[in-house]
């Protein structure tokens, strides 16, 4: 019996952890501009940063424009899509825990 019940534990517990790793592999498809913002950003800045900014997409943008005019190189399409991704993922309304994935 004492077998059967460590059985069952283990085959949840690797349920669990498939589920965690596919919920993590959905939230990098779900936010495309994150692999931008971890390329770009993250060689001068730390998650700091963003954390505690907390502002719309249109600050999100014009902090981007501040940044292109340091020297920043950056596509428009890679501008949307950070300004996009900063804006939900550390917004003033974004949930703080879900800003640090």
């Amino acid at each position: 019996m004492e077998l059967r019940c460590k059985t069952i534990f283990a085959a949840v517990c690797m349920s669990a952890m498939f589920w965690a790793g596919a919920a993590r592999a959905q939230d990098a498809v779900a936010n495309p501009g994150r692999d931008v913002v971890m390329s770009k950003c993250f060689q001068c800045h730390t998650d700091s940063i963003f954390r505690d900014q907390r502002q719309e997409r249109r600050g999100w943008e014009a902090a981007i424009y501040r940044m292109i005019g340091r020297g920043g190189l950056y596509t428009p399409e890679e501008i949307k899509l950070m300004a996009d991704y900063l804006g939900t993922a550390f917004g003033p309304d974004a949930n703080p825990a879900a800003g640090a994935k």
